[in-house]
């Protein structure tokens, strides 16, 4: 993961927010290389789902034909969409404060163990301390801070008496946090109990600044959705089953934002709304699951690298019918484990609901009813509006349900990028055996498809490799030329920003008519006509 995040920022993939200030941690800026892969990403997305889908035909697996439109919503709504959605009350993480290091942890990524020691570093004996060391990694990470808290080198890791497993900080009751070190504490004792922490980030309109005027920066693009789901219907020709589809930037003030951009406190996110009949609710999950998992295969990830997680019941929000999650074995996670990509959700008619009658909260019969206050009345009144849909085919008004495929531009994109690295040993010019760099994009997430070389700058070679880059741009083909350096040097620096095929104009072009073109994973060259470039290229780009 190391030699990924180096190399994102060496050709310019991503870098730090506000680096040259310092930084800011959870915030991170996209270079040129990077703009183009993530908007490629953003592109093949939307293509893929709504403008290159056909209303028409039934694709493979789906129980039938369906739309599928777009929309763009702000960032910032009528707060009342998030006291009714459950995001102003529920939308919380547990964290813990630490009284000595002046720091902050979201409370499920501290883990640790229970240790003892009964011998000081100079063998005495002494009096057996038992405290729970804590950190937020993994277990090395936990004997190393243990070994530091009480002062022992590593030789003397055998004084050290454990305690069962790793577990997490969340399993040990608040009674005993007077024994827990933290994770940057030198003793301990230093933790707060856990309490709430609202991941909205809050923001004033207007220029009171008074508590009437508060907002919030949305922390999902899917209530933007559903608050114009009557808009859509009512405006435009379609019909259930729909998809709606936003692509937008939202924010999460994470506790503890980490793994490079995989947790962020302001990302992009893909999503999809798909409104149907409650009766065929469930066959549209299984048909979402199986086609979003497909999509990652098909740009490149290898399915070893993926699984699809049915979530456990426990872990289902109070709303959910079902909700799985496409996961990658993402480099910086131990081996075995995955982190999400995408999660596909049932929503059921949760959202809908609560913005037609009020938040909702489950029952204990498992139904869901208008959570009420003090006086009996809706703790937050809905809109009022009525979001039913009348299907003239089968004459049946009901509240749709909703399958909610939702994807993060982000992690897709980080994904890629891992998926993508890869080392080898090539021969250079001169046949000597050197280490290569490659980022084996998928064609279509390339950020740039073709460079163009002129083998020499002299011969009138300079001036036909510009005419046939200037072909490829005006194609709509994204092109970069180069004549600097030896020819070896300018193959690696496209290799290793993941450019696909290599043109290169030598003296046969001149006398013939024809170019090298060479392929960036196999290494193989072949010649072909001038005029065939923009065709040829074009071609390998929709195989």
């Amino acid at each position: 993961m190391d030699k990924v995040v180096s190399l994102c920022k060496r050709r310019g993939f991503i870098f730090q927010d506000s680096e040259i200030y310092g930084g800011q941690n959870g915030f991170w800026d996209y270079g040129p290389l990077g703009t183009e892969l993530k908007r490629n990403v953003r592109e093949s997305w939307w293509h893929d789902m709504v403008s290159g889908h056909d209303p028409i035909d039934a694709p493979e697996g789906a129980p039938q034909a369906f739309q599928m439109v777009g929309v763009e919503t702000t960032i910032i709504m009528n707060p009342q969409v998030w006291k009714c959605s459950g995001h102003y009350d529920l939308f919380v993480d547990k964290m813990v404060d630490c009284k000595e290091a002046k720091k902050r942890y979201r409370h499920d990524h501290v883990n640790g163990r229970w240790v003892t020691s009964k011998r000081k570093a100079d063998g005495e004996a002494a009096e057996p301390k038992r405290v729970f060391v804590t950190a937020v990694g993994e277990e090395a990470e936990i004997q190393d801070r243990a070994l530091s808290f009480f002062g022992l080198k590593k030789k003397y890791v055998d004084r050290l008496e454990w305690e069962g497993d790793v577990q997490s900080l969340t399993k040990i009751s608040v009674d005993e946090y007077s024994s827990v070190v933290g994770p940057d504490a030198s003793e301990a004792g230093t933790l707060t109990a856990p309490r709430d922490f609202n991941l909205m980030f809050r923001t004033i309109i207007g220029a009171l600044g008074t508590e009437d005027d508060a907002a919030f920066l949305r922390p999902e693009t899917a209530q933007g959705i559903f608050v114009n789901f009557k808009n859509v219907v009512d405006s435009s020709r379609v019909k259930l089953p729909l998809g709606i589809c936003q692509i937008g930037k939202s924010f999460r003030n994470e506790i503890t934002p980490r793994n490079f951009t995989f947790r962020s406190r302001e990302f992009e996110q893909m999503e999809i709304e798909f409104f149907c009949h409650p009766d065929q609710s469930q066959e549209w999950y299984t048909y979402w699951r199986n086609r979003r998992f497909a999509w990652y295969t098909s740009l490149g990830i290898q399915s070893d690298n993926l699984i699809l997680r049915e979530h456990h019941k426990d872990e289902l929000a109070h709303y959910s019918v079902g909700t799985a999650d496409i996961e990658y074995a993402f480099p910086f996670l131990p081996e075995g484990e995955y982190g999400e990509l995408e999660g596909v959700a049932h929503r059921g008619d949760f959202d809908l609901r609560s913005h037609m009658e009020g938040k909702l909260k489950a029952t204990d019969e498992g139904t869901l009813e208008v959570e009420l206050n003090e006086h009996g009345q809706p703790k937050y009144r809905g809109s009022g509006k009525d979001l039913t849909y009348f299907d003239d085919q089968i004459r049946e008004r009901f509240i749709p349900h909703v399958i909610e495929p939702s994807a993060g531009a982000d992690r897709a994109t980080l994904a890629f990028l891992c998926e993508a690295y890869f080392e080898d040993q090539q021969p250079d010019e001169k046949g000597k055996m050197q280490s290569r760099v490659v980022m084996r994009f998928h064609p279509r997430l390339a950020p740039i498809k073709a460079a163009v070389f002129p083998l020499v700058k002299k011969d009138g070679q300079p001036e036909k490799a510009k005419e046939i880059y200037r072909a490829l741009k005006a194609a709509g083909i994204a092109a970069t030329y180069d004549e600097q350096a030896a020819i070896g040097r300018r193959y690696r620096r496209q290799d290793e920003i993941g450019t696909p095929w290599c043109l290169t104009v030598d003296g046969e072009t001149l006398e013939n008519g024809t170019v090298t073109i060479r392929d960036r994973d196999s290494l193989e060259q072949t010649r072909i006509s001038v005029d065939d470039v923009v065709d040829e290229i074009a071609k390998r780009l929709r195989a």
